[in-house]
């Protein structure tokens, strides 16, 4: 069965219109299902989309569809089409860092284990183009340089953007508030109240026992 057919369900809608194709031969070609082909020619699916001419587009060949009306067992061959090549998701490339802030990574990790250990290592090895070996030597000071590493915002090196940075930090508390929730860890809605006899301030009714005991050694 072909998937890569651009635009599948309007390249059916021109096959059913123009073609004296099968069902199934329109929907091995477009990648569909033969029921859903029929739909289309039923008037049932697709109504409101446009045909597109896979010959015209550079997808299918005047001979083989010749050959593929001529013999109903026949299943149609697409041609490489440049336009799917144009559309095709680019693999991202890894993060580079230029050599002058490579010897920053060190503080930017140690600035996100400080304010974000919630953070997954793969994250940060994402986002600083940094390496998971390299997060666990910093985190457990085995680095050769520990001496020196001192947390450094990654923003503040260009290491990344404020963008990025909020992102992935935003990230990373949905997913922790959600295995929080999960493990029935709740957050407390406001501050907790510390009894005054653990901050040494005094309540009113201790004032009036204070001024009492002034005013009986008066």
């Amino acid at each position: 069965m072909t998937t890569d057919i651009l635009m599948p369900k309007a390249t059916a809608v021109w096959l059913v219109d123009n073609t004296s194709l099968t069902f199934e031969q329109i929907a091995d070609f477009c990648g569909l299902h033969p029921l859903e082909v029929k739909g289309i020619a039923d008037g049932e699916v697709a109504r409101d989309i446009r045909g597109a001419d896979p010959i015209a587009n550079g997808q299918l060949s005047r001979e083989e569809l010749d050959a593929a009306e001529a013999n109903a067992a026949h299943r149609l061959v697409a041609l490489k089409s440049r336009h799917a090549e144009y559309l095709k998701p680019q693999k991202k490339a890894p993060k580079y860092t230029p050599v002058s802030r490579r010897q920053d990574r060190p503080d930017a990790i140690a600035w996100f284990l400080r304010n974000h250990p919630e953070i997954a290592d793969s994250q940060l090895a994402k986002i600083l183009g940094t390496t998971k070996a390299t997060i666990d030597q910093v985190r457990n000071r085995t680095h050769w340089n520990s001496a020196n590493i001192k947390p450094v915002d990654p923003v503040t090196l260009g290491l990344t953007t404020q963008m990025e940075l909020d992102a992935v930090v935003k990230k990373a508390a949905e997913k922790k508030a959600k295995d929080d929730k999960r493990k029935g860890i709740v957050e407390p809605e406001g501050p907790t109240l510390i009894p005054a006899s653990e901050t040494g301030v005094i309540e009113d009714e201790d004032l009036d026992s204070v001024f009492a005991d002034d005013d009986a050694e008066d």
